[in-house]
């Protein structure tokens, strides 16, 4: 086929030509007619003997306009291709009238999570608990296994070996000093892969923890699944040592924020969304609640059709041999903070089938897999009838969940500006007492300068004594400034949190405008004021 521009199109077998296209199936359209789905390459300055040999031309003149499909009728009496461009990892029809499900659906999908407390020298029976996490994922065969605190890539490489058979696609997320401790291991192939690492991650100095040194991030991979468009994410959020007071508590929210943030604005274009990890809070905790207020995510162990597992759906249990017991008693024995999340699409419903998760010691084995309980839930796609999937969705956002949404926004910024008073104090504490080494050394200096400009004068102070306070001060000095440039970072990121949670306040509360007034039946004109987002500015 011929254009006016002397480029040539060579119609191409998907399943022969193109063995990365492989969830292209014939469709029957509104007419009857079958259409076939081809894909259409463009090759320029093609001699006619290559044409009529009918060989792909392989030479560098030859030139590929992207992946583009076309759905060529039964005849091709019409000029006019109705061909559509594709993005990276699906093939997107031009028109909704020729969207249509793969012939596969529904797909099931299988996703394991677990943190797998991997420090090693550290935690105990590390390298056999990986031999057994290894031995239970092959055996599982799980579509997406999701892995945190696996903090040693010799221990990422052990299991990408193991994995090898069952799991050939694998992805070690690398962050801050020892790593971000995040890994997917896939039966399909991983497109693409991104690491967000989180701006607020604990305090260096506060050592015995280790998050800071752990660089705490959400990292994503893109899979092609039956021609669906995946995008997984995993993540490991800062731990809560303390439930009161909490003084993490506004990182975490922080955490939060960025993660809702970074979902929201690079999915977009996702059949499906799928998250996984340790979030280190209670179900009903401000991050949730703000995490999947905002996305839209649906908690696989509230959506389950069918659960096996621990009381309550806890990850985190008394009958764990690595937990600290004392810790979790006034809890009822355990706490959920590990989490599966899932949402759907315009063109795709998800469910989840069931949800399972370990309980404690394995049988025939001495330990547990971790002090965290696994997570195995499976999912099922299913395409939505007449793409209503979307406008179900557009149906839950009701004045009573915007308002719902503020108020947890306005929360969350509370706890922010709660963070960013504390950070600002910590920085003038720290101003305050380096300009007291700073002091204390400049006399030291001067007292040494002395017998310089005193002839026959001789050093009041022993020499020892004197360099020993003159290493202290300059220690001094040198911790309080790194603490000074700490505490200002701090102090900068939680003003920027808070200033997006403001702007994110003025746009809820012009959607809440929008809708009718009846909308507000049962709440006080006080209440509805009080969500103003000019009644929160910082100045207030």
């Amino acid at each position: 086929m011929g254009f006016a521009n002397g480029h040539s199109v060579a119609l191409c077998n998907p399943t022969t030509d193109c063995p990365d296209v492989r969830a292209i199936h014939q469709h029957v359209g509104e007419s009857g007619r079958i259409f076939v789905p081809v894909l259409i390459r463009v090759n320029s300055r093609v001699s006619a003997g290559q044409r009529s040999a009918g060989r792909r031309s392989r030479s560098s003149s030859s030139v590929w306009s992207g992946l583009t499909c076309g759905w060529v009728a039964d005849r091709l009496a019409t000029p006019k291709i109705n061909a559509v461009v594709a993005d990276r990892h699906k093939l997107i029809p031009a028109h909704p009238a020729h969207s249509a499900m793969p012939a596969e659906m529904p797909v099931r999908l299988r996703i394991f999570s677990l943190n797998c407390w991997g420090i090693r020298y550290l935690s105990k029976h590390c390298a056999q608990r990986y031999t057994m996490i290894g031995d239970l994922l092959s055996k599982e065969q799980h579509d997406v296994a999701l892995l945190q605190e696996v903090w040693s890539e010799k221990d990422f490489h052990f299991l990408k070996k193991k994995l090898g058979g069952t799991h050939p696609y694998s992805h070690y997320f690398k962050s801050g000093f020892f790593g971000s401790g995040l890994a997917v291991f896939s039966k399909h192939r991983i497109h693409d892969a991104f690491l967000y690492k989180y701006t607020l991650n604990g305090y260096p100095y506060m050592a015995h923890h280790g998050d800071w040194f752990g660089g705490k991030a959400v990292g994503k991979v893109l899979l092609n699944i039956s021609g669906l468009a995946i995008h997984v994410f995993v993540t490991h959020l800062h731990a809560e040592y303390c439930r009161e007071p909490d003084s993490y508590l506004p990182h975490r929210v922080v955490q939060a924020w960025e993660l809702q943030n970074f979902i929201r604005h690079t999915s977009a274009g996702a059949d499906v969304v799928i998250l996984g990890g340790d979030l280190n809070m209670h179900p009903t905790d401000l991050g949730i609640r703000l995490l999947q207020s905002y996305t839209g995510l649906k908690d696989c162990y509230n959506e389950t059709a069918s659960f096996d597992g621990c009381e309550q759906g806890f990850t985190h249990i008394t009958d764990n041999p690595f937990t600290h017991k004392q810790e979790l008693v006034p809890f009822g024995g355990g706490i959920r903070i590990d989490y599966v999340f899932f949402k759907g699409s315009k063109s795709v419903d998800v469910s989840c089938e069931s949800l399972s998760t370990t309980k404690g010691p394995v049988p025939g084995q001495p330990f547990p897999y971790s002090d965290h309980e696994a997570l195995s839930t499976e999912l099922e796609l299913h395409p939505s009838e007449d793409g209503k999937g979307y406008s179900n969705q557009e149906k839950d956002c009701t004045a009573d969940k915007l308002s719902e949404l503020v108020n947890i926004v306005t929360e969350a910024r509370t706890e922010v500006k709660v963070g960013l008073h504390c950070a600002e104090r910590m920085r003038y504490t720290a101003a305050r007492t380096g300009i007291m080494g700073l002091a204390l050394l400049l006399l030291e200096l001067a007292i040494a300068a002395v017998p310089c400009f005193a002839l026959g004068t001789e050093q009041p102070f022993p020499k020892a004594s004197f360099y020993l306070l003159g290493a202290l001060c300059f220690a001094i000095l040198f911790c309080t400034t790194l603490l000074y440039i700490f505490y200002g970072m701090e102090v900068k990121a939680l003003q920027g949190a808070e200033d997006q949670m403001r702007l994110a306040l003025g746009s809820l509360q012009e959607c809440l405008k929008a809708f009718p007034k009846g909308k507000y039946e049962g709440r006080s004109q006080t209440e509805l004021d009080s969500r103003d987002p000019s009644t929160l500015e910082p100045d207030d």
